[in-house]
């Protein structure tokens, strides 16, 4: 047989695979998208948030007011990463966002406004600025805004993650609203530092199921970590919400609040776990993979997977970044891995600035 005719049947044998849903492992190209550094701005954020909850009610929202962050890369998953969904949730004076359940995990933090409580299991739990509440997956909860002003919070959940395993399941509650039948805040009581584990420093043990970590037990904690310079070369002053998922908060994500102490400069790192930030207080910027991103109080940033990273703190008072990832996922199935620029802990020559501007669209 010669070249040509090779050629015609090889091609046969192609057009035949592709019609009985068959394809050549040596004819495929790697084609996933690649999940974008991007940074999202707060005062855009809450602007469109609030605007859409003047026109539209609760109950044409499908009870949430959320507004996500896709990444520019991810559009097809509403997903900021390849596994994590973030979204910023605006709930108004008296509105209630009926009970419901689902198997993806969800975390709130709180941004702004006073008087919302989170009903989990029919516990309610009273929520402030800087306040992280845990959802676990299947856990029926509701949220409600009993005070005189609008409460946002940040949204996090591992739906991307869920979708691809096409496990998602979600079911509301048949009488509506959860009934209260436990004592209020009682999850919280006794909250202590135990909860708080330095970055720098490995579990000993995993900690018990927690629903809420208080911003008023995570402050003195940075402070005293500070102090005792308990740092990471990486991150900064840096705790983890400890939880009993081999020492994360939950199964699928784990959560961090870092603080940057004025003039702090990490180094520069990289790992295959992807994080979603907010910036709960101060200024900085952060290089990732050569591009400088600036940010202030509220504004919320992207770091892929193996993407080059440092923070910088440009301001003379303390900068205090949260952020949830996927390193619980990592880990379980032994993907987790990290890797410093260089042993003299050096820094990422910035090739350009980020613009949300020219980026968007």
């Amino acid at each position: 047989m010669d070249d040509k005719d090779a050629a015609v049947e090889l091609e046969a044998v192609y057009t035949e695979m592709l019609q009985n849903n068959l394809e050549g492992l040596w004819r495929m190209t790697r084609e996933v998208p690649e999940v974008k550094p991007y940074l999202w701005r707060w005062d855009v954020m809450s602007r469109l948030v609030n605007q859409a909850g003047s026109f539209l009610p609760m109950e044409e929202l499908g009870e949430r007011r959320a507004v996500f962050l896709f990444n520019p890369a991810l559009k097809h998953l509403a997903g900021a990463t390849q596994t994590l969904y973030a979204a910023i949730q605006m709930i108004q004076p008296g509105e209630v966002a009926r009970a419901h359940r689902h198997t993806p995990s969800a975390l709130r933090f709180i941004i702004e406004g006073e008087g919302a409580m989170m009903n989990v299991e029919s516990e309610v739990v009273p929520v402030h600025v800087g306040d992280l509440v845990l959802t676990p997956n299947w856990l029926w909860h509701e949220h409600r805004n009993e005070g005189t002003e609008k409460v946002t919070w940040l949204d996090g959940l591992d739906t991307p993650f869920v979708f691809g395993l096409s496990a998602a399941v979600y079911e509301m509650h048949p009488d509506v609203y959860l009934p209260e039948t436990k004592p209020r805040d009682i999850t919280s009581a006794g909250n202590s530092q135990s909860l708080l584990r330095p970055v720098a420093l490995e579990p000993d043990t995993a900690a018990p199921q927690h629903l809420v970590y208080r911003w008023t037990d995570v402050e003195p904690a940075l402070d005293r970590l500070a102090a005792t310079d308990t740092t990471s070369p990486y991150d900064g002053v840096a705790i983890e919400y400890a939880g009993p998922n081999n020492g994360h908060a939950l199964r699928t994500m784990g959560c961090w609040m870092q603080m940057l102490r004025p003039a702090e400069h990490t180094a520069a790192h990289r790992h295959t776990h992807s994080s979603v930030y907010h910036v709960h207080r101060g200024s900085g910027h952060t290089v990732i993979d050569g591009q400088r991103f600036d940010w202030k109080q509220g504004d919320c940033f992207v770091i892929p997977s193996w993407a080059w990273h440092e923070h910088v703190n440009d301001a003379d008072t303390p900068a205090y970044l949260f952020s949830m990832n996927d390193m619980p996922i990592m880990e379980a199935f032994d993907l987790q891995r990290e890797e410093a620029l260089n042993e003299s802990g050096g820094h990422q020559e910035i090739t350009s600035t980020f613009d949300p501007a020219k980026a968007a669209g």
